[in-house]
């Protein structure tokens, strides 16, 4: 009976006694963890950061200039918009009713009298016409000169500019009389009058007829007049007939009515004296520009707005057109009236939409990157960093994508240029067509945007499986380009139904030429960034890699001059690592690089490494304790980065040197140690393995941990005196297995079938190192 019974095992009761996982429990592992709910917490608000960035509380206004349409768009509902054209003609108009400002100085004037004095003072010392000077003769008319200003009919209407020998015998005659000696009397009486008579023009002012000329003024345009130092702009309303000096002598003109008031200014001297004022006298009024442009400004400004009404269903674009700037004009009045009637219930639905779309991409994208893409997923600078990229790409992308810009296409193929380059083709697809449709949703609501858009972006990820130089990235702008145009053009011709009508079309193919041009844009703002991504993203591109590479980095030329048995064993280690790490889908460039420098470390204490030991030479470690010994070992780990840190190297070549090693045991010092214990037992603690392992970390990456078994497998067959291809498969087995029970492979996602792909790797590329030859016969002496 004892023998039937169902037999327990210990495994199998442990779990019966388990209990179940129950959403509370999940609920309260998740409160511990604070570093999960700092994440979330991120993408919480990232999440909302993009609600804001693509404004989705409005509707997408879908019009572009350039646009077919096929149709005509009607409008959807009784709008109201400046009409700008009337508008303009009702400012124009009351800008023309503005008058002109002038400053008005009677000081040019006061000098008339005296002036007028010394000039019939020359008439009456002159007994005929030939004495007299040029200038007098021209001021009072007596030569064939004309006025400026007027015409010649005019003037000798006015001024009687015939006969110029009798109107000096008359003048002279008015002046000094029958008696010369009363001349002077005379003359006083005369400026005495002179000086009431042109009274009025010290208030009214005297304009000059080149400003009139100038800014065309006509005589029934109003003027105003203000005292040169009135601070006040207050003025007297004026015509242009009041204040041009012509006008003023005509019989009707505000001097013309007063020559009967002087009986000293008869009949016969008037023409010489108008003819003398006028050509003497100067202008008062200066053109103030900046008050009457003040003065237009003020009253274009004070214009109500003309409205202009549509109404339901009215056409706004004909159809079978292109949108021209107008077109769009209006239809983005109709958009804004749209969205001025929407209440923010509707708005708030709206953007709960949105949050739904972007709960579904976040994770969509979440997913994968949790999976595939775990060095974002748990670094929350990394986090942080993608995260922020996708936000600002999106704000900036929304910005540029209305006219007359359209540059949407330049930070999209940046951001996935830079995170194909960065990461991998899938997660820059992945964040590229996350991108795309929520920009498309929030600008333009068309399919044909979208899949230029999104085909461009893919175009130019496709090729960024190798970016080994930076001409690369130049020529997958290129195709970019090519697929930009080709793309647009081809939904042109699936819209309107024809090619001709496409090609016709300048205005979009100089639209789609542009478009071309900034993906060239963006892939020279990518080639020129690289560096710096290269930094925020903590990652190290294949540009960068293959830079290190050169044999004539100062960290390579030193490793060879000062320790050139560790510079050939990194050698055989890089090329033997590099391979193995390819079979399983790791980075081979990366190894191989970082192969180069893993052991720059030793290079500061050469001589205590026994592959730098000349035949012959004896190891400095036997005059050392094994403690000691392996502290120098141990050493070259820190030394190492710290000479990666100073020289700049990128950080995944830093982790490959800290992690090379692991926390792997100096197993030949940690022996030697034990033999020491075992004679002297009161120095028990001077053997404690954990003085005897590396410090780590351990490998974090499936590069890493493959460098450490290469690492181990190259030095340890240099040891084999004869190295049979039996001899190496049972040694590279024995240091696998040991690292894997020794827990070195736990921290990396180093699969058990890649560690036995690997084993097979290094296994053949030791054998072709340490193949068997020829053994040749000894020559024959003669």
């Amino acid at each position: 009976m004892f023998g039937f019974g169902h037999k327990h095992s210990r495994v199998a009761r442990s779990v019966a006694m388990r209990r179940p996982e129950t959403v509370r429990t999940r609920i309260g592992r998740f409160v511990k963890n604070r570093g999960l709910q700092l994440r979330l917490s991120i993408v919480f608000l990232s999440m909302l950061l993009l609600l804001l960035a693509l404004q989705s509380w409005r509707a997408p206004f879908p019009f572009r200039q350039g646009d077919y349409i096929p149709h005509g768009i009607t409008a959807k509902l009784e709008f109201e918009r400046i009409d700008k054209e009337e508008t303009e003609k009702a400012q124009i108009l009351a800008e023309s009713s503005v008058p002109y400002w002038f400053r008005h100085d009677s000081g040019n004037l006061d000098s008339l009298p005296e002036e007028l004095r010394a000039s019939l003072g020359d008439i009456a010392r002159a007994d005929s016409i030939e004495k007299l000077g040029d200038e007098t003769r021209r001021d009072f008319g007596l030569s064939n000169a004309i006025p400026v200003g007027l015409r010649a009919e005019e003037a000798a209407q006015r001024f009687g500019t015939d006969k110029p020998d009798e109107r000096f015998r008359e003048l002279r005659e008015a002046v000094v009389g029958q008696d010369m000696a009363m001349a002077q009397v005379r003359i006083q009486a005369l400026v005495d009058d002179f000086g009431k008579f042109i009274e009025p023009l010290n208030k009214i002012g005297v304009i000059d007829p080149e400003t009139v000329k100038r800014l065309e003024i006509t005589p029934d345009k109003r003027i105003l007049v203000m005292d040169e130092d009135v601070t006040e702009r207050e003025g007297r309303a004026m015509l242009l007939p009041n204040v041009r000096l012509q006008d003023q002598l005509n019989d009707a003109g505000v001097l013309g009515i007063r020559w009967e008031e002087f009986p000293t200014l008869t009949k016969e001297i008037r023409p010489a004296i108008s003819h003398w004022l006028y050509r003497r006298a100067q202008p008062t009024l200066r053109y103030d520009q900046n008050a009457t442009q003040l003065a237009k400004a003020e009253a274009r400004d004070s214009v109500d707005v003309r409205m202009k009404r549509y109404l339901k269903d009215d056409i706004l674009v004909n159809s079978q057109t292109h949108l021209k700037a107008d077109d769009l004009e209006l239809l983005r009045d109709e958009y804004q009236a749209a969205e001025a009637t929407i209440p923010w219930t509707s708005r708030l639905s709206r953007m709960a939409i949105v949050f739904a779309l972007l709960l579904v991409l976040t994770w969509l994208n979440g997913f994968y990157i949790v999976l595939n893409e775990p060095k974002i997923a748990t670094d929350v600078g990394r986090l942080v960093l993608y995260l922020s990229a996708i936000v600002f790409t999106a704000f900036i992308a929304r910005l540029g994508s209305f006219d007359p810009l359209r540059a949407e296409i330049i930070p999209l193929l940046t951001i996935s240029l830079l995170i194909g380059v960065a990461y991998n083709q899938l997660l820059a697809t992945l964040t590229a067509f996350t991108l795309t449709l929520l920009l498309t949703m929030s600008t333009t609501g068309r399919l044909d945007h979208f899949l230029v858009l999104l085909a461009t972006q893919t175009a130019g990820i496709i090729p960024l499986r190798k970016v080994s130089t930076r001409t690369t990235l130049i020529k997958v702008s290129f195709f970019s380009a090519i697929t930009f145009f080709a793309v647009s053009c081809g939904a042109a011709v699936v819209e309107t139904q024809s090619l001709q009508e496409v090609w016709d079309n300048t205005n979009f193919l100089v639209m789609s030429a542009k478009g071309a041009a900034m993906c060239l844009v963006a892939g020279y703002l990518v080639a020129g960034t690289l560096p710096f991504v290269e930094q925020a993203f903590g990652v190290v591109t294949d540009m960068t890699l293959l830079e290190l590479s050169d044999p004539s980095h100062p960290l390579l030329k030193d490793l060879v001059r000062l320790a050139p048995g560790t510079h050939n064993h990194s050698m055989s280690v890089a090329s033997i690592a590099e391979t193995a790490a390819e079979k399983i889908g790791g980075n081979g460039l990366l190894i191989r690089v970082g192969a180069y420098f893993h052991d720059i470390g030793k290079m500061l204490k050469p001589q205590y490494f026994i592959e730098n030991l000349q035949e012959g030479g004896v190891s400095r470690h036997t005059q050392l304790n094994p403690a000691m010994s392996t502290l120098i070992i141990i050493g070259h780990v820190k030394d190492g980065v710290d000479l990666a840190e100073q020289y700049n190297l990128p950080q995944p070549i830093i982790d490959l040197i800290e992690q090379h090693h692991g926390t792997t045991l100096v197993e030949y010092f940690y022996r030697e140690a034990t033999k020491q214990v075992e004679c002297q037992p009161d120095h028990r603690t001077d053997a404690e393995e954990s003085s005897f392992r590396y410090p780590g970390p351990k490998p974090q990456t499936k590069e890493a941990a493959v460098l450490m078994v290469a690492d181990a497998c190259e030095s340890a067959c240099r040891t084999l005196t004869e190295p049979t291809p039996k001899r190496i498969e049972s040694l590279v087995n024995s240091i696998a297995m040991r690292r894997l029970l020794d827990g070195q492979f736990d921290e990396c996602d180093l699969k058990m079938s890649d560690l036995h792909i690997v084993e097979e790797s290094i296994v053949k590329s030791l054998i072709a190192v340490y193949h068997g030859r020829i053994r040749y016969p000894d020559a024959r002496s003669a």
